[in-house]
């Protein structure tokens, strides 16, 4: 059993913060989305991972390396153009041989690993097997239609989805799929979908099975997501106070605080994570807060928030909250006359002010 993960791609729903990153190392609880895949498929004994990257860019392949540090050996394969996530699987073929592989969308999370749907699939025998979970917007998504307890046929992001459903980001292939891939045409908006190569399986007679996603499942496109998987990892967090925390300061629940990490005069919390070296003075950090290495956050509220590294939010008025800073960004109270609200402010940001 091999891996396959998709990082490749230009996370245009998350702008401005992709402008400058690959969505699929933007932090959640202060680690790289992309960790939390190789992590799972670390954890199922998979060894040997091909991971799908823009051919323009190594920045995924230095963050990540040889793959050493989870003990698994890495191998990138570029991908020239986005072309849909069956061109995706389609550039693993060499890699892949005959071998089962587990395909995971970098950007997904899921509770509990992987192991368990990668012994289901073993168990079955079946080419294809998928992984569902009840969503309240399907059309976002591949929408299964079941009947009597078998995929009948799989639509992508249909307009009048045929269940509640949506295959989730973790597939499970034989070979088969290959030939799948090769089949098909692109969609209406110029992509080889993974729905299609679905219904391929499904109409050559190939055997699909499917398991249901009971705990949560984040697939991590927009900024919401991002803000909900942060609240999810934060609350399966252990306390752990490697930092200084004075006599004037307040720490409670599920705290990380970071070795050389600072409280100062504060209350923090948790659950919430606190960087390497971060400073926290006269400030109030809530629930569901991640905040990155070396940021600074003084005479300042912040709750239920995703803060990146070498931040600084200093004598803040208002509450920060449900709010995603990128690295190096300054929140400052404004000085001086007129006193004024006074922004800097890239493409496709999202700013409220009261």
């Amino acid at each position: 059993m091999k891996a396959l993960i998709a990082s490749g791609g230009r996370g245009t729903r998350l702008r401005p913060i992709t402008h400058t990153r690959n969505k699929h190392l933007i932090p959640i609880a202060n680690k790289p989305i992309l960790h939390y895949s190789i992590e799972a498929v670390a954890a199922a004994g998979i060894k040997d991972i091909a991971i799908v990257v823009n051919a323009d860019s190594d920045e995924v392949p230095i963050a990540i390396g040889d793959g050493s540090r989870w003990g698994v050996r890495t191998t990138f394969l570029r991908q020239e153009t986005p072309g849909g996530l069956a061109q995706v699987v389609g550039l693993a073929e060499q890699f892949m041989g005959k071998d089962r592989f587990i395909f995971y969308l970098g950007d997904n999370m899921v509770v509990g690993g992987v192991k368990r749907f990668i012994d289901e699939f073993e168990r079955s025998g079946c080419d294809c097997f998928l992984t569902l979970s009840k969503v309240k917007d399907p059309e976002r998504f591949g929408v299964p239609e079941l009947k009597d307890g078998r995929i009948v046929s799989i639509e992508e992001k249909p307009k009048h989805p045929k269940s509640s459903y949506a295959v989730a980001g973790i597939y499970l292939y034989n070979h088969r799929i290959f030939e799948a891939v090769k089949a098909i045409k692109p969609s209406a908006r110029g992509e080889l979908e993974i729905s299609d190569a679905h219904q391929y399986l499904i109409d050559k007679g190939y055997t699909i099975g499917y398991s249901e996603i009971t705990g949560w499942w984040k697939d991590t496109g927009k900024p919401l997501d991002l803000l909900e998987a942060n609240r999810l990892i934060l609350d399966n967090i252990l306390p752990d106070v490697k930092g200084e925390v004075d006599e004037h300061s307040m720490v409670s629940g599920k705290v990380i605080v970071e070795s050389g990490a600072k409280i100062i005069n504060s209350v923090v919390r948790g659950p919430a994570i606190i960087g390497e070296g971060c400073v926290i003075e006269d400030a109030y950090i809530g629930p569901f807060t991640s905040v990155g290495n070396r940021t600074e956050i003084k005479r300042s509220e912040v709750e239920y928030s995703i803060i990146l590294r070498n931040c600084k939010i200093h004598n803040v008025g208002i509450r920060l909250e449900g709010s995603i800073i990128g690295n190096d960004v300054e929140v400052v109270r404004a000085v001086g006359k007129p006193l004024v609200h006074r922004f800097m402010i890239g493409d496709q940001s999202r700013v409220e002010v009261v």
